[in-house]
């Protein structure tokens, strides 16, 4: 049986909608997520139950930010969070807070007005871990904001309470809290009672948080501990004070600091963030470099392509005045990159799938140029004679077998049309990629093992004017001898073994010389097969006994060759030999611009593609190039069906 393969985990962002209402104390009650699939990825019961405590305290901002978060865009703050196994899902309440606190509750208000559909609604950004599809934990809550046109659609359901507006407007005693460190306000009842107590509770969250990262000292953070605990306040307030104790600080240890020369340990520029933000959208891993960096996520191809190139209208143009980003990063080199990184892994997962198979027996060179190949075997000398005391040296005949062949361009486009944009289509997007990944690695595969196929079987035609696979003689000119009839079995394989093993060695090919080489003396490593022989491949390479009719005994085949399936191979009782390519190399695939496909995109407002279809285009190139140099190291089985 094939060794199971390893379960790769990869960290994933993702941005969900959420719903809400009001509770009594008028603060939101939401929906902050639930089971089932959102975005593309199955969030499970247990995944969403064991994030619980995650969603305690998390912030609500205005609308989502690309690099960093401002407290002017503070509008709220979650607290209470509980599974509600009605709706298997995560409820919280979500109360208006901070700077954007009234911007929140207007914008509720207004959106409740309108009689059109609501297109204000709350988005949550969320770090998880996956296999596959499959979410197996989430690691962190970004945060829940307030934006334009949701990704699903999450939005105001009924107005804010009137209890809660009371509170808001309640007048505040007339203390300034620095002056008093454990101020007492008065208590209120009933619903603002209710209130009260969730604004204390936000309040301790902001609290602890602002200390945190503030990182004062420790008798600085007592301070305003007790200078804040169990009490309503404003944010500028607390600001206000965590910069009194800053600039205590600064005064008090000045005299004690020395300044020395900085190190920098890395440095990130904004090409660098879009890039990690890029790998992160499109699913795949970052590189070493930009794996420190740290970036809200991309909500879709849709935002990418509007923040590189400001085309609002979609004509497929340019607008500088329009992007405020300052790199010189460009859409389409972006996406190339994204993609040509999910072709390098769709041909990693493959190639583990069995496609690679033709790695094992080929040999695979880089060339410089798109020129025909001229793969030269150069003969041995045979023996060398005897040189009598005085007398002059012979020449030694030693020839070549010179084996051509030439570059074949294969590929193709797919287009990227801008309503595949407008509407967001990320994953079909990263489709895209993944076939044009696998369809490199089967255009190889394929090339490889038609070399066993072509010709009905017996191969290419050599330059020695030999079939690839023959049976005549070795000492006739184009004589392979290589080439049975006989099923796979032991006492096959092993006359197939013995047949590579006997293989003289090229010395020229001219009249007289034709197999007389000494014998190339190594055995096939690889046994290649159809799928429907591989069963009987594995068992006789790789069992431990080999079971006849009336008796059981030791393998003594076990290990000494690998079985390989061929997948294009469709003859079910054909099967070959081949040796190891780093002693005897026999196949070889030459490659011009890199083993793998290219994917190039292509398009700007000149573009005829862009103008007539309105579509960038996707494009993948292949240079490749298949031949055998050499018969010696390959024997075949043609077996009537």
């Amino acid at each position: 049986m094939p060794e199971p393969q390893p379960v790769y985990f990869t960290e994933h962002q993702v941005r969900l909608a959420a719903t809400g209402q009001p509770d009594s104390a008028g603060a939101f009650e939401i929906l902050c997520i639930t089971a089932g699939n959102g975005n593309g990825w199955d969030f499970s019961p247990e995944v969403l139950q064991a994030s619980l405590s995650l969603w305690e305290g998390l912030s609500c901002f205005i609308d989502h930010a690309w690099f960093s978060r401002s407290v002017r865009d503070l509008a709220g703050q979650v607290v209470s969070p509980s599974w509600d196994p009605d709706v298997q899902g995560i409820r919280a309440t979500l109360t208006a807070f901070g700077p954007g606190g009234d911007l929140l509750t207007s914008l509720g208000r207004e959106v409740l007005k309108s009689d059109q559909p609501a297109k204000v609604g709350f988005s949550a950004d969320i770090l998880f871990k996956a296999n596959g599809k499959q979410v197996t934990e989430i690691t962190k809550v970004l945060s829940l904001d307030l934006v334009y046109n949701p990704a699903r659609g999450g939005a105001f359901k009924t107005a804010l309470s009137a209890s809660y507006e009371r509170f808001i407007n309640m007048p505040k005693p007339d203390v300034n809290p620095q002056e008093q460190p454990n101020p007492t306000p008065a208590q209120p009842a009933g619903q603002d009672q209710q209130a009260h107590q969730v604004m204390l509770k936000i309040c301790e969250n902001l609290l602890e948080t602002s200390l945190a990262a503030a990182k004062l000292p420790k008798p600085s953070q007592d301070h305003l501990r007790k200078q804040f605990s169990g009490q309503v306040f404003e944010v500028a307030a607390l600001e206000a004070a965590i910069k009194d104790q800053r600039d205590l600080l600064s005064e008090l240890t000045a005299s004690q600091t020395v300044s020395g020369p900085g190190r920098i340990s890395q440095v990130f520029n904004e090409a660098d963030k879009l890039q990690a933000a890029v790998d992160d959208l499109f699913g795949i891993q970052r590189s070493e470099k930009l794996q420190g960096v740290s970036v809200p996520p991309l909500s879709g191809i849709r935002e990418l392509y509007l923040m590189l190139t400001g085309d609002r209208e979609m004509h497929g143009g340019y607008h500088p005045d329009r992007v405020h980003l300052a790199t010189t990063a460009d859409f389409t080199g972006l996406v190339k990159n994204a993609l040509n990184k999910i072709v390098a892994d769709q041909w990693s997962l493959l190639g583990r799938a069995g496609y690679d198979w033709w790695q094992n027996i080929t040999e695979v060179e880089h060339f410089s140029s798109l020129n025909d190949i001229t793969g030269t075997l150069i003969g041995t000398v045979g023996d060398l004679p005897v040189v009598s005391e005085g007398a002059e040296y012979t020449e030694l005949s030693v020839g070549d077998s010179p084996e051509t062949a030439s570059f074949v361009k294969y590929g193709g486009y797919i287009p990227l049309t801008l309503e595949l944009i407008d509407r967001d289509q990320t994953r079909k997007l990263k489709a895209y990629a993944r076939e044009l990944g696998s369809a490199g690695l089967r255009k190889i595969s394929k090339l490889v093992a038609a070399v066993f196929t072509a010709n009905a079987g017996i191969g290419p035609t050599m330059a020695d004017t030999g079939a690839l696979f023959n049976n005549t003689a070795v000492t006739a000119a184009g004589g392979h001898a290589n080439l049975l009839t006989t099923a796979l079995s032991i006492s096959a394989w092993e006359a197939a073994a013995a047949a590579v093993y006997n293989q003289p060695m090229l010395i020229k090919n001219a009249v007289g010389l034709y197999g007389t080489g000494p014998k190339m003396a190594i055995n096939p490593k690889f046994c290649l097969v159809p799928r429907a022989l591989q069963n009987t491949a594995w068992q006789m390479l790789k069992g431990e006994f080999v079971r006849e009719a009336d008796y059981v005994y030791d393998n003594v085949l076990k290990g000494s060759a690998v079985p390989i399936t061929v997948p294009e191979w469709t003859d079910a009782t054909d099967w070959a030999a081949v040796c190891d390519p780093a002693v005897a190399p026999a196949i070889f695939v030459g490659e011009r611009f890199g083993i793998m496909p290219e994917i190039f995109v292509a398009g700007n407002e000149l573009s005829p593609a862009v103008f007539m279809n309105d579509e960038h285009r996707l494009k993948v190139r292949h240079f490749l190039a298949v031949w055998v140099n050499d018969f010696r190291p390959l024997h075949k089985s043609n077996v009537a069906g």
